[in-house]
């Protein structure tokens, strides 16, 4: 992996290496071991680690992973653009959040379940619980309440996913939902993205990792509380069967420009691996954030 942006000082016209890329491409999980090949990984990961570091106070990411012609998903799930430096990105990402923010319909298609804190890198999670809590959004509660998300009797049960509801729900489902989930209603019949955050902010989550859906994301852009994007630029064309974007929000009518809708961004970190780039964006009226 190495670092394209910014310049390391004093080698302006070289690219450093971040550690060794070949780690990345071995199959499955990658997890430290202390000792050769892995501890080399660790030095990666620790690298990730001091670039993607959140600032201080609140701050929501946004994290995506999208080909070269702009499709999210392939088949409806976005594993099929991913690669094994995209997946130790997006766990050290998640070792680093607080919370992790998703649609419910996000949920449903990606199959999500709870954090496994042994995923997790522990030094990353000091002074914390072993893994984040998933939070959903979903605004009549239709979700399966016995399935992966809400599963319990293994590692990490402390860490309950957390269900962001409206005050429409049924009360019978909210009931139970409550039973295997921190229940909090958010709105009245919607739960809005900034609502969300808000949420979760008032309740300590100040690192706030918000992995999709493109809907969800748009409103949180909207609305100005993304404060960063992290995308994944997968060297692969989809072949533009998809029309889903990173982003998904009622716009102005076609032909109309809406230049407030704008949200000027500067790149603050850009990393490439085996035709891979890991792009980090922060909102150009954010104040300087790490690395």
């Amino acid at each position: 992996m190495r670092q394209i942006y910014p310049v390391p000082p004093g080698r302006p016209s070289e690219l450093e290496p971040l550690g060794p890329a070949d780690p990345l491409r071995l199959a499955g999980p990658i997890r430290a071991s202390g000792t050769g090949r892995q501890a080399r990984v660790d030095e990666l990961v620790a690298a990730l680690a001091s670039y993607y570091a959140y600032p201080q106070g609140a701050w929501v990411r946004a994290n995506m992973v999208a080909s070269v012609d702009g499709a999210i998903a392939l088949d409806g799930k976005s594993a099929g653009l991913s690669g094994a430096g995209d997946r130790v990105l997006f766990w050290v990402l998640r070792s680093l959040a607080d919370a992790i923010l998703v649609g419910a319909a996000t949920a449903r298609a990606e199959n999500y379940g709870r954090v496994p804190p042994g995923l997790m890198w522990p030094e990353l999670r000091a002074g914390r619980p072993p893994a984040p809590p998933i939070a959903v959004i979903t605004r009549r509660l239709d979700l399966n309440l016995e399935g992966r998300l809400f599963a319990r009797g293994g590692p990490g049960d402390e860490v309950r996913t957390i269900v962001l509801t409206t005050e429409q729900a049924p009360e019978q489902r909210r009931k139970a939902a409550e039973a295997v989930a921190d229940v909090i209603v958010a709105g009245e019949r919607d739960v809005s993205g900034a609502a969300a955050i808000e949420a979760l902010l008032s309740r300590g989550y100040a690192r706030i990792l918000a992995e999709g859906g493109p809907q969800l994301l748009g409103e949180l852009a909207a609305a100005g509380v993304l404060d960063e994007v992290c995308l994944t630029i997968s060297p692969v064309l989809e072949g533009g069967y998809s029309s889903t974007r990173v982003l998904a929000a009622p716009g102005p009518p076609p032909g109309a420009t809406d230049p407030a809708a704008m949200t000027g961004l500067r790149l603050a970190t850009l990393l490439e691996d085996d035709g891979f780039l890991f792009s980090r964006y922060v909102r150009a009226d954010r104040g300087a954030a790490a690395p």
